[in-house]
Formats: structure tokens, C-alpha cells, sequence
């Protein structure tokens, strides 16, 4: 499927378990034992994890599922902007928000927060100028370490 024909077909964003599966539906995607699973999770847990942990999370779970169908479950979701895919140096991760967002990454705890915020028209409008590129959407990382609440306060 090219990337023209992948925009179209997905026409809102997914923001619940229920339209992730509505979307595989739509897409023509069986939705398997396994691959019901791994969206349920992703859905509970609300984090970004590695195939790997994604795998041993469900068997803990007593949820038998096998590695080969993890991945390919997880290219498949991946692939059809069902789930995210970060591409970090350690390898890849997922998670549940597939739409336009941002992320803060917390360095000490390794953490990935989903944020959606909006930058002023203003700064979009700079962009643009220096770039002569129109935006249509952006994603923003964002990377510090976890302080205690006083330290946020007193800095804004």
C-alpha cells in the first residue's frame, strides 16, 4: 500500500483501543488472537516497550503468544500507523498513540511520555519562512531528568 493510499484510508486518529481495532477492520486486517493481545496491551499499559517486553509481559500473563508472531504482529500494527514505532539506538519501540504527537524523555528513568501541545501560528509561520516548507503537522522531543516537583515549580 503506498503512502497516499495509507493517508486516505485512515480517516481519524486513533485514540482508543476500540478505533485501533476498528481500524484494522477497516484496513482488512485480521484481527488474530495474538494481534487482539498485543493492541490490548499497549492500550493498558500506556508506555512505549520493545518487542521483547512486550513478549514476556504476555506470558506472564499466561497469554502464550511466540516471538515471531510478537514481531510480525508489531510490523504489521506498525506499518499501517495502527501503534507507533520510535526507532531509538537500542532498537525499537511501541506504543498505543499513533497520531501527531510528542514525546518528553525522561534520561534517568527511561521513560517516554506522550504529549500533544501546540506551537504558537507565530513560530510555525517562522518555520515556514526560513524553511519554504508548509507544516501540516510536527513532532517534538523533548529530553531531561526527573526532578522533584519544586525544582518544575520554581523554574516556571
Amino acid at each position: 500500500m503506498s503512502t497516499i493510499q495509507k493517508q486516505t484510508t485512515v480517516a481519524k486518529p486513533i485514540r482508543s483501543l476500540e478505533d485501533a481495532l476498528n481500524q484494522c477492520q477497516v484496513l482488512g486486517m485480521r484481527l488474530s488472537r495474538q494481534r487482539r493481545l498485543i493492541l490490548e496491551l499497549l492500550w493498558q499499559v500506556k508506555e512505549h516497550l520493545s518487542a521483547r517486553e512486550i513478549y514476556d509481559r504476555l506470558n506472564q500473563q499466561g497469554k502464550e503468544i511466540g516471538h515471531t508472531s510478537v514481531y510480525q504482529n508489531l510490523e504489521a500494527l506498525s506499518s499501517q500507523g495502527i501503534i507507533e514505532c520510535l526507532e531509538r539506538s537500542d532498537g525499537r519501540l511501541y506504543g498505543n498513540v499513533s497520531d501527531a504527537h510528542s514525546h518528553v524523555n525522561c534520561l534517568d528513568t527511561h521513560q517516554i511520555i506522550d504529549v500533544y501541545i501546540e506551537l504558537p501560528e507565530e513560530l510555525l509561520n517562522q518555520i515556514e519562512q526560513q524553511t519554504g516548507v508548509r507544516i501540516t503537522e510536527y513532532r517534538i522531543d523533548f529530553y531531561g531528568y526527573q526532578g522533584n516537583g519544586a525544582e518544575i515549580q520554581n523554574r516556571a
